[in-house]
């Protein structure tokens, strides 16, 4: 029996939920399948208790799951000892974050859309601090370094690690005429859009004003695709807090916004000479 279960063995107890639930197996007769007791197959579930490589695909197979794709990459979930990046940050943030930390760092492409702000990861270390001094109720002078410091820490593990993955944000015009910190503070965050916008793996998109309405109801949307789309993840930033979403229909309804608001984009070259423009207007 483990503590605090993390994001990641969380989303794998669902993912066994899921697995049995198809096979229209209730928890008891799991249990008798497998040889072990109701309340353990509950524990596995709910993440409290760890599953072998080899358990999980006994698991599945008493669950009949003709998936290998997806049993493989359930197996890849299963307890690592080694301890995550974020982990050095526990009893600094809130859990949430880290969730989003380690649900992200196995990712294997990101999309993102936002449309009153720039995305957290293209966020330089002055506007992420002054985003943080507006947070409701006021965050302590140590708890935005924390959160800052982290920021900076994710944007420099998923752009600058050893495997890198396909980051495209979409951002819509809007945003980039927000003075976050004032003109000069503005003007570098823009400018750092741009040299970001250089990297090979990052995409940067521009809604623009004329394009009219767009879906999502300016939501910012935060898409980590998953080793097979069943474990793709959804994170949203709503007013009582963040909130990941693993859900078919949800991953699927955010996946056709994201694809409709790139498609309202311009393209990459037209994004950049917009941001310039703003830019030279401040």
């Amino acid at each position: 029996m483990r503590g605090t279960p993390t994001g990641r063995q969380l989303r794998l107890g669902a993912e066994l939920r899921k697995l049995r639930e198809r096979a229209g197996l209730t928890s008891t007769e799991a249990a008798q399948l497998l040889g072990i007791k109701q309340n353990q197959v509950s524990n596995i579930e709910a993440g409290r208790h760890g599953v072998s490589p080899d358990r999980l695909r006994t698991i599945a197979c008493h669950y009949e799951c003709p998936d290998k794709a997806l049993i493989d990459a359930l197996t890849a979930m299963t307890p690592d000892r080694k301890r995550g990046w974020w982990e050095e940050y526990r009893d600094m943030l809130p859990t949430a974050l880290l969730d989003l930390a380690e649900v992200e760092h196995y990712g294997t492409a990101l999309r993102t859309a936002h449309t009153a702000g720039i995305p957290g990861l293209l966020q330089t270390r002055e506007h992420a601090r002054e985003v943080f001094r507006q947070v409701v109720p006021d965050l302590s002078p140590p708890e935005i370094e924390h959160r800052t410091s982290f920021r900076i820490k994710r944007q420099g593990i998923v752009f600058r690690g050893p495997e890198q993955v396909p980051y495209q944000a979409i951002i819509h015009e809007a945003a980039l005429h927000m003075r976050f910190g004032g003109r000069d503070m503005a003007r570098q965050q823009l400018s750092h859009l741009l040299k970001m916008g250089e990297h090979p793996s990052i995409t940067i998109l521009v809604i623009p004003f004329e394009a009219g309405g767009f879906p999502g109801a300016g939501q910012p949307v935060y898409y980590i695709h998953g080793t097979v789309p069943q474990l793709d993840t959804v994170q949203l930033d709503q007013a009582h807090g963040m909130v990941l979403l693993d859900a078919e229909a949800r991953l699927d309804k955010y996946r056709r916004v994201l694809d409709r608001l790139a498609a309202l984009s311009l393209t990459e070259t037209e994004s950049r000479a917009l941001i310039h423009s703003i830019i030279l207007n401040l």
